[in-house]
């Protein structure tokens, strides 16, 4: 553990990358404190000195993964033009880190806690509410597609929103399980049709 007022003997991003990478292939329970700190390469004083907690570098954790490897789907959510082709765009955004995930763990966000102990509640909240601003972010685009005339007047797009939050989900799950990319990619297309004009 590094004294006071001397400079930490790790880096601390390139810490956080790690633990990212631990919790991402294991999930929260399956990440043990020897394994985040064996991925570290710190020992356990440094790691609470520095991140303080499991549950705080998880958070840490998720919250780097929103801004680097999770961040694709967003993106193109929110930049594609036309409404169809950003769903789309995510779903496929989606399906790609899915299988790009360490031991196929699928999408951290959704698989990285689903069900926990009743200290580790906060950690499944936390990711609970980030799952809930995710459909909340592809209903606004979904308004937006009506919009501008992209869907029809009286689309339902909060049913939308949480049917495509799933379709997500079920990619991940169907990463995990071992589905390649044909698979995930007939997933999407199929998971289109639902925007069609009747």
């Amino acid at each position: 553990m590094a004294g006071r007022g001397r400079p930490r003997s790790f880096d601390r991003d390139q810490a956080l990358e790690r633990a990212m990478q631990v919790f991402w292939a294991k999930g929260y329970e399956g990440a043990q404190l020897v394994d985040l700190t064996a991925a570290m390469g710190i020992n356990p004083p440094s790691f609470y000195a520095a991140f303080g907690s499991k549950q705080e570098i998880f958070r840490e954790a998720i919250d780097l993964y929103l801004a680097t490897a999770g961040a694709n789907a967003m993106r193109v959510l929110d930049e594609t033009p036309v409404a169809r082709a950003a769903v789309e765009a995510m779903l496929r955004a989606s399906a790609a880190v899915a299988l790009a995930a360490p031991e196929a763990g699928g999408c951290l966000l959704i698989l990285g806690l689903v069900n926990c102990l009743p200290e580790n509640q906060p950690s499944r909240d936390y990711l609970r509410d980030l799952r809930r601003a995710t459909i909340e972010r592809i209903r606004q685009r979904l308004d937006r597609g009506v919009g501008d005339g992209d869907l029809i007047q009286g689309t339902d797009t909060a049913k939308l929103a949480s049917f495509y939050a799933a379709v997500m989900q079920g990619l991940s799950l169907q990463a995990r399980d071992g589905a390649g990319p044909e698979e995930l990619d007939a997933v999407v297309a199929a998971a289109m049709h639902a925007l069609d004009r009747p």
